[in-house]
C-alpha cells in the first residue's frame, strides 16, 4: 500500500513534554494560571482547528530533562533548543521563547515598563524561560 500525505496549513509545531504537564497537574498556565501549557497556547494563539491551524501545539513523550515544577518545550523547526518553562510564565515570553509568529504585536524594549538591565545599571535581565543545552 502507497504512503499517502495529507497536506496541512502548519508554520510552526510546538512539543510538549506529556509528563511534566501531569507532574503539575495540568494547571499553572494562562491568565488564571489554571490551564495546562498546551491548553493555554492553544487558547491564546488562537491558532484554529486540526490540519487549518496556524500553529500545532501537541503533547509528546518525555524529553529526558525532567524538571522540578516545570514544563519543557520545544518548537520543532530548532529541536537543538529546549525550553524549560516555569508555571505563571508570561505567554508573551513563551510566544517570543518559542520563535513563535501569531500576528501579535511584540513589545518592543522602548515601551516595557522596566528598566533595560545592562552592564553597570547594577540589574540583570528580566528571567524568563530558562535555556538549556
Amino acid at each position: 500500500m502507497p504512503i499517502k500525505t495529507a497536506k496541512t496549513e502548519w508554520q510552526d509545531v510546538v512539543l510538549v513534554c506529556r509528563k511534566c504537564t501531569k507532574k503539575l497537574k495540568r494547571k499553572g498556565f494562562g491568565p488564571d494560571q489554571d490551564r495546562s501549557l498546551r491548553k493555554a497556547l492553544k487558547r491564546w494563539l488562537k491558532p484554529g482547528k486540526g490540519l487549518k491551524a496556524r500553529v500545532a501545539v501537541v503533547e509528546t513523550g518525555c524529553f529526558d530533562l525532567c524538571p522540578k515544577g516545570a514544563v519543557v518545550a520545544a518548537n520543532a523547526r530548532t529541536p537543538e533548543r529546549l525550553l524549560v518553562i516555569a508555571p505563571g510564565t508570561d505567554l508573551t515570553e513563551i510566544r517570543d521563547g518559542l520563535n513563535l509568529s501569531d500576528g501579535r504585536r511584540r513589545k518592543s524594549a522602548a515601551t516595557r515598563s522596566d528598566p533595560p538591565a545592562g552592564p553597570g545599571s547594577g540589574q540583570t535581565p528580566a528571567s524568563g524561560p530558562i535555556e538549556t543545552g
